[in-house]
């Protein structure tokens, strides 16, 4: 991501991807810049749906009492044909003292539109949404680095576990822990801050359930229903849990480091996964597989009793496992 410097930011900033919290902190970046080169800076935004192509051009030309100007056009995809090609003309000769910022959901539409501001030298923010366990542990990571805390991968994880994998709540619980404590993040001081959170995660359910836990999955699944924890996430974490178990059995025994970038999951992960694995069978995993799958396809298809789809998947996994055994 691009920070803010003592320069102005470039003349065309293209920010690409659906990631509202990145795109966001893009754009405020690149504002923020343009002020502190200019404090009187003239910010306007607008959306591209909503913009015309005689307004563009009056915003972008020349201005009799001079002055940096910064124009926000948001969710460019949505950017009629005369307005991209207003932009894309003016984007060949830009002025100097115009930052011009586009946000781009990075999808099909208007894809023509981002590809030509690229090749005019747009400079580029990608801001897509963060894929899986790795992408988000670093990023919580870094959100205490750049602020001069300190959190490890496990309690990185941990935290995630505990609030879920909203972007903007992640970066909200980060903040507050860095204003609560003395910016040693460990896993002990996610779990006294979120305690009531993280006992009600999916994943609880789901690691109870992979060790043949019942009694334990059972609780921590009626207490996440209890305390309004929606389904979908608590069948989405047995299915993870099921899943990375067979993924990092399969890969066979291994230094969970070495493994790390050939499974594309952090370390901890991996470790993890292995000390669950023990017990398991290939046939017994495969019939978990298929029990998680079926839990899914009744939670997310509406099923009468959502909950009892889950308690049944807690059995069928265990059972699995113990069948293993034989």
């Amino acid at each position: 991501m691009s920070s803010v410097t003592d320069a102005p930011p470039a003349p065309l900033l293209l920010v690409q991807g659906d990631e509202e919290l990145l795109a966001a902190r893009a754009v405020e970046t690149a504002v923020a810049s343009a002020r502190e080169a200019e404090p009187g800076a003239d910010v306007r935004e607008y959306e591209a749906g909503q913009l015309t192509a005689g307004e563009v051009a009056e915003m972008l030309s020349p201005s009799l009492f001079g002055g940096r100007r910064v124009l926000v056009v948001r969710s460019g995809q949505d950017a009629r044909k005369d307005l991209v090609t207003a932009l894309l003309a003016y984007a060949k000769n830009p002025d100097p003292d115009v930052t011009l910022i586009v946000t781009h959901l990075g999808g099909a539409k208007g894809k023509a539109f981002a590809d030509g501001l690229r090749s005019a030298g747009a400079t580029v923010v990608a801001a897509a949404k963060l894929k899986g366990d790795r992408e988000r542990v670093a990023f919580v990571r870094d959100e205490f680095r750049r602020h001069g805390g300190k959190c490890d991968e496990a309690s990185a994880s941990a935290l995630i576990q505990a609030v879920g994998t909203d972007l903007r709540e992640i970066a909200a619980a980060c903040s507050q822990l860095l204003a609560d404590t003395d910016g040693k993040i460990t896993p002990a001081v996610v779990a006294r801050y979120y305690r009531g959170r993280a006992e009600a995660s999916g994943f609880t359910v789901a690691d109870a359930a992979m060790v043949g836990d019942v009694p334990g999955a059972l609780e921590a699944l009626r207490w996440a229903l209890h305390v309004g924890v929606d389904p979908v996430p608590i069948a989405d974490a047995i299915a993870d849990g099921v899943r990375t178990v067979a993924r990092v059995a399969s890969a066979g025994r291994g230094n969970p480091y070495q493994m790390a970038s050939t499974l594309g999951m952090p370390a901890w992960k991996i470790q993890r996964a292995q000390e669950r694995a023990r017990g398991w069978s290939p046939e017994g995993l495969v019939d978990a597989m298929q029990a998680a799958a079926d839990c899914n396809a009744a939670v997310k298809g509406g099923a009468e009793d959502r909950g009892w789809a889950l308690e049944q998947a807690v059995f069928a996994v265990a059972a699995a496992r113990r069948g293993s055994g034989r």
